[in-house]
C-alpha cells in the first residue's frame, strides 16, 4: 500500500509539471513556471480529499507523508538553481508571474490552515494577559 503513496506523489508531480509548462508557454516564457510548487499544492489537496473520504489507508498515508517530507528539500534545491538575473532581465512577465504566485500563496494561507483543524474546533485565540 505504500506504493500508492508514491503513485499519488508521481501523479501530482506530473500534473504540476504539466501545468507549470503550460503556464510558461501561455506567458511567453519557454520554461516551467512553478510546476514543483503546483505539484505540492495538488499533493496536499489530493491527500486531504482522500483522507476525508476515508480512501487513504494508514500505510498509504505514511508513504505520502514520507515522500512529502522528502519533497521539500528537493524543492529548495531546485529553487536554488533558478536564474534570478535571467528572470529580471526577461522583463515584466517574470516579475508579474512571481508577484502573482506570492500573492496567491498569501491568500491561500487561511484556507490551508483550516485543513489542519477539526470541523468543530474554533480558531485558537491568545488569552488576555498571557505572554
Amino acid at each position: 500500500m505504500i506504493i500508492l503513496g508514491v503513485a499519488l506523489l508521481a501523479g501530482c508531480t506530473l500534473l504540476g509539471q504539466s501545468i507549470g509548462m503550460w503556464l510558461g508557454v501561455a506567458t511567453g516564457l519557454n520554461v516551467n513556471v512553478g510546476g514543483v510548487g503546483i505539484a505540492m499544492v495538488v499533493l496536499i489537496l489530493a491527500s486531504e480529499y482522500l483522507k476525508r473520504r476515508g480512501a487513504l489507508p494508514e500505510p498509504t498515508k505514511r508513504g505520502v507523508e514520507f515522500w512529502s517530507a522528502i519533497y521539500v528539500p528537493i524543492v529548495v534545491a531546485m529553487a536554488s538553481q533558478q536564474n534570478v538575473r535571467g528572470a529580471f532581465s526577461s522583463g515584466m512577465v517574470s516579475i508579474l508571474s512571481g508577484a502573482c504566485a506570492v500573492a496567491a500563496g498569501f491568500a491561500l494561507v487561511p484556507y490551508i490552515a483550516r485543513l489542519g483543524r477539526a470541523p468543530h474546533q474554533p480558531p485558537s485565540r491568545p488569552t488576555p494577559g498571557a505572554r
